[in-house]
C-alpha cells in the first residue's frame, strides 16, 4: 500500500466562483478521488492548516506527497519546506503540479529560477510521450490532448532532467518540457505541467493515469540505508 498524500494551497477554489464549480471541493480532492485504488492510501492537506497539514508525524506517514500551489508560494513557512526537502531527501517521492514550479520547495530542491512563458488562452495542449518506455507514461498512448489549458512555454529555468518523459505542444506555436523526472538523495521527483485551475484538466482520465503512475514511480523501493561518515575498512589494509 503506498501512502499519499496531496497538497494544495485551497484559495482559488474560495475566491474564485469558476474554480469552484470546476473543483467544488478542492482540486486536492479531485486528485485524491481520480487516483483512488486498491495500491493507494490517500489523504489530503491544505495551507490553511496547523503546519500546512504536513506535520512530522503526516510525513513520516507519506511515502508520496502531491503538490499544487499558485497564488500563496510565499505563505508557505520555510520550516516545512525544509521538513518536506528532508523527508525527499530520505525517500520520500514528490509529484509537483502546474504551478507549483514556482513553490518553494521545488525551487529549493532545483535550484534554480524555474521561471518560464505563460499564457492563459485555453488553447489546445497536446502531450507527447518521447520516453514511451517509461513506466510514468504507461497506458497514455502517443499523446494526451487537453482542449483548453494554459500555455507554459520554453525556455523553462530548470536543471537538466535525469529523465525527459513529456513535451508539449501549444495551439499557440510554444514547446514545452512537461513531463521531468528527478533523482535528490534517496528521493525522486516529477514535475508535469497541465493543471490550470479554471480548467476541469484534473477530471481528465489520462492526466490522472499519468499522476498515479507517477505515484507508483516515486513511491520508494526500501532498499540499502546509505552510511556515511568516518567508516572502517570491510579488509584488512597491507601495512596497517
Amino acid at each position: 500500500m503506498i501512502r499519499v498524500t496531496v497538497w494544495n494551497e485551497n484559495i482559488h477554489e474560495k475566491t474564485n466562483p469558476k474554480v469552484s464549480e470546476v473543483y467544488p471541493n478542492g482540486i486536492h480532492v479531485a486528485i485524491k478521488e481520480g487516483i483512488a485504488g486498491d495500491s493507494f492510501e490517500i489523504r489530503t492537506a491544505t495551507l490553511d492548516q496547523p503546519e500546512h497539514g504536513l506535520t512530522e508525524d503526516v510525513l513520516q506517514h507519506t511515502d508520496v506527497l502531491i503538490w499544487w500551489g499558485h497564488k500563496a508560494h510565499d505563505r508557505v513557512a520555510d520550516e516545512i519546506v525544509n521538513r518536506v526537502y528532508s523527508r525527499v531527501l530520505q525517500g520520500m517521492g514528490l509529484i509537483v503540479l502546474h504551478s507549483g514550479h514556482f513553490s518553494k520547495i521545488f525551487k529549493k530542491l532545483m535550484g534554480t529560477t524555474c521561471d518560464l512563458k505563460w499564457r492563459e488562452a485555453g488553447e489546445k495542449e497536446r502531450i507527447w510521450a518521447v520516453n514511451p518506455a517509461h513506466p510514468i507514461a504507461e497506458g497514455v498512448g502517443q499523446y494526451i490532448e487537453i482542449e483548453n489549458e494554459e500555455m507554459y512555454g520554453e525556455h523553462f529555468d530548470i536543471p537538466a532532467p535525469d529523465e525527459l518523459v513529456f513535451i508539449s505542444w501549444f495551439a499557440g506555436g510554444e514547446v514545452f518540457r512537461s513531463g521531468c523526472t528527478y533523482y535528490r538523495g534517496q528521493g525522486k521527483i516529477f514535475y508535469f505541467r497541465p493543471g490550470h485551475e479554471t480548467y476541469p484538466t484534473y477530471h481528465h482520465k489520462d492526466v490522472l493515469r499519468v499522476i498515479a503512475n507517477a505515484v507508483k514511480w516515486a513511491a520508494p523501493r526500501h532498499g540499502a540505508k546509505p552510511v556515511y561518515g568516518n567508516s572502517q575498512p570491510l579488509e584488512d589494509i597491507k601495512g596497517k
